[in-house]
């Protein structure tokens, strides 16, 4: 995502043989501006207005979705170690959420320092490590967000067997493994990708052997639309199906509101994740298609807007998992009054401290039913 984008908008320089982007597609703003192609004679393709149009637009949105992202996630934690104690399977897949956009946040300053010095300045090894962290971010917060669909299938459709699976050694246990899976993902990232140098210009991306690069890129696009798009999407389908269908045969009256949530949460993923990975696999098969110049902007400039979509999506997360549910609300307005409004009611005189004192020694209430535990 953003570190593919982030070399898209730099344009390496190659001639004859392509620098790969960290998606495993060809990078396609060339210092001239031009494709990856070989042309064999013909004119190439300019393409400097997509390099100036991410080199302009690219940083102050990364800033936004960094601060965004930052806050969200950072409350998220703070509010889960500090009232949850993680006694529930389903916090520590929250926490673990949190900290894999986290993760995935880290590594935002680098590539908008990288955009906006138009050369990578961070050395061999950083290149390496930031961009397997970047991806093991990625893949490790679409792994937990199968987990907790899962851990909510099982709470609702079976609870009985849920009363003896749901517990917190077995939560540890099966997060530890999916940081585990999380990093197998990312491993061609540690191992592939290099600081190399082009026209004194230096540059962070992925150098696969020369007699397996196209084999590697169609592994890193099917691999990126399997983990990232077909399998949480399939999961989605089949667990929150399953749980429609046991909602609307319980009597509780908070089961539409679940619904709805089940519903923004697929819809939310399917409308982030989808355009992305789709231009990810266009933007990889193409040099098997036949495309002219005005195609190729085109994929361009959708991959450019994709990516950032996608990108923004782990400051949705916080979201749409923690911040609606009512146990969490009330931690966190028990959170607020506690440490953020009774000092800035010292200040401000509209804000009185003596009031919020006796709001905030009002403990949160932990006589939820099930339902608002899990949604």
């Amino acid at each position: 995502m953003a570190l593919h984008l982030c070399q898209k908008a730099v344009g390496y320089i190659r001639t004859r043989k392509m620098v790969p982007s960290v998606d495993g597609t060809e990078t396609v703003g060339e210092a001239a501006g031009t494709t990856p192609y070989d042309y064999e004679g013909a004119l190439p393709c300019e393409k400097s207005n997509i390099k100036e149009l991410g080199a302009q637009f690219l940083p102050p949105l990364y800033s936004l979705v960094f601060t965004v992202g930052l806050l969200g996630n950072v409350v998220v934690v703070v509010i889960l170690t500090k009232y949850n104690k993680l006694r529930a399977m389903t916090n520590i897949y929250l926490l673990n959420l949190a900290i894999s956009d986290l993760l995935f946040l880290f590594t935002l300053p680098f590539w908008i320092h990288y955009v906006g010095r138009n050369e990578w300045v961070f050395g061999h090894h950083m290149c390496k490590l930031l961009s397997g962290l970047y991806y093991m971010g990625l893949y490790s917060e679409i792994f937990f967000i199968i987990l907790l669909t899962i851990d909510r299938y099982l709470a609702i459709v079976h609870t009985v067997f849920a009363l003896r699976a749901r517990t917190v050694t077995f939560g540890i246990v099966t997060s530890v493994f999916t940081w585990g899976l999380a990093g197998l993902a990312a491993l061609p990232e540690f191992i592939f990708h290099e600081s190399q140098e082009e026209f004194e210009q230096t540059f962070c991306s992925s150098l696969y052997p020369n007699n397996g690069e196209n084999t590697w890129k169609c592994f890193h696009a099917l691999r990126m639309n399997i983990l990232g798009l077909a399998l949480p999407l399939l999961v989605m389908a089949v667990c929150y199906s399953g749980i429609v269908k046991t909602l609307l045969r319980c009597p509780s009256k908070k089961k539409y509101k679940a619904i709805r949530l089940i519903f923004v949460i697929m819809v939310v993923f399917f409308i982030f994740w989808t355009p992305y990975n789709l231009v990810v696999l266009l933007s990889t098969f193409q040099m098997h298609l036949e495309t002219d110049c005005e195609q190729s902007r085109k994929l361009d400039l959708a991959m450019l807007v994709t990516e950032v979509i996608a990108y923004t999506h782990c400051c949705v997360n916080p979201v749409i998992y923690a911040f609606v549910g009512e146990r969490f609300q009330k931690h966190l307005r028990h959170f607020f009054y506690r440490h953020v409004a009774i000092y800035l009611g010292k200040f401000i005189p509209f804000l009185p401290s003596e009031k919020l004192e006796r709001s905030s020694s009002v403990s949160p209430s932990t006589g939820e039913q099930e339902l608002s535990a899990v949604f």
